[in-house]
């Protein structure tokens, strides 16, 4: 049987291919699909008549995977934001399984479906529990410099970033600014993922 320690980082490095498989695949959709660019909603890539609907879902769920091997991957003292990342990791599945319907409507400007409802409220819970683990690793001293680092440069962009585009569809609603925030959102989740398996991955293997 593999060491703990093994597991650990193998699950680490499995998270780094996913991220960036995932993100490629998400990123495929949103560019080449006939979405209204950077005024929609990445979520919009996905929806049943897309043609590159498949794409999304396949970078979808690897994100998730990315989310809950990272659970796996961090030591048994950071419990809480592994917990955090499989909450994470199971609201991203469930928001690339629930397709919303064409233009992802959203509350309070448009009518949404039941569809919308869960697949916005899942997407934003994933969102959230994946900036609660960054600040999590931020205060617990047991995380270590490199990923206490990692951490705060994800939480000082994320935290600003989530206010921004909460504010925004509230006041504004769809639109480009709130299309652009999100990208700026999500490729910050994305690079801290990325950043936070390489260094479990390398402190495991040294």
């Amino acid at each position: 049987m593999a060491e703990p320690g093994v597991g650990r980082a193998v699950a680490a490095s499995a998270a780094a291919g996913c991220v960036v498989g995932g993100t490629a695949a998400v990123t495929f959709a949103v560019v080449a699909g006939p979405g209204p660019g950077l005024t929609g909603y990445v979520s919009e890539a996905g929806i049943t008549d897309s043609g590159y609907a498949g794409a999304y879902r396949i970078g979808v769920f690897a994100l998730a995977a990315a989310l809950l091997l990272l659970a796996v991957a961090l030591p048994q003292v950071l419990e809480p934001a592994a917990a955090l990342l499989a909450v994470g990791g199971g609201c991203t599945a469930l928001s690339g399984a629930v397709t919303c319907s064409a233009g992802c409507p959203l509350p309070p400007f448009e009518a949404a479906t039941v569809a919308d409802l869960v697949h916005g409220g899942s997407s934003v819970a994933a969102t959230a529990a994946v900036v609660f683990a960054m600040l999590v690793l931020v205060v617990i001293p047991a995380a270590g410099p490199p990923l206490r680092r990692a951490a705060r440069v994800g939480a000082a962009l994320a935290l600003p970033l989530s206010a921004a585009i909460a504010l925004a569809m509230l006041m504004v609603g769809r639109g480009s600014v709130v299309g652009v925030l999100e990208r700026l959102l999500l490729l910050v989740a994305a690079g801290w993922g990325l950043a936070t398996a390489t260094v479990l991955g390398l402190a495991r293997r040294s």
